[in-house]
């Protein structure tokens, strides 16, 4: 395990150290664990991303996608029926 040093100003670190006593942690879990969903988050965000960029990449190249109205209807559907059906895709070029 490596050793990794912290430049914080006072205001945050004193937040840092409410926060852990809070919650009933130490100040180093604190920032370990805020560092680490950090990084979870900004790993989510990328592969988000990626599937999105690839989504419209088949949406170009198919000439196929989703009307947004079906979309919404199925995403309301899905929360209360997770077997919802997907909508069809349909052609958006003309």
């Amino acid at each position: 395990m490596s050793t990794t040093s912290l430049k914080l100003s006072t205001e945050l670190k004193e937040r840092a150290v409410a926060a852990a006593e809070e919650l009933g942690i130490s100040t180093h879990a604190f920032m370990i664990g805020a560092i680490s969903q950090a990084a979870d988050a900004a790993e989510q965000r990328a592969e988000f991303v990626a599937q999105a960029q690839a989504a419209l990449a088949d949406m170009r190249e198919t000439g196929m996608g989703y009307d947004a109205d079906d979309v919404r209807t199925y995403l309301r559907e899905r929360l209360s029926n997770p077997d919802t059906a997907r909508p069809e895709a349909k052609p958006w070029r003309k």
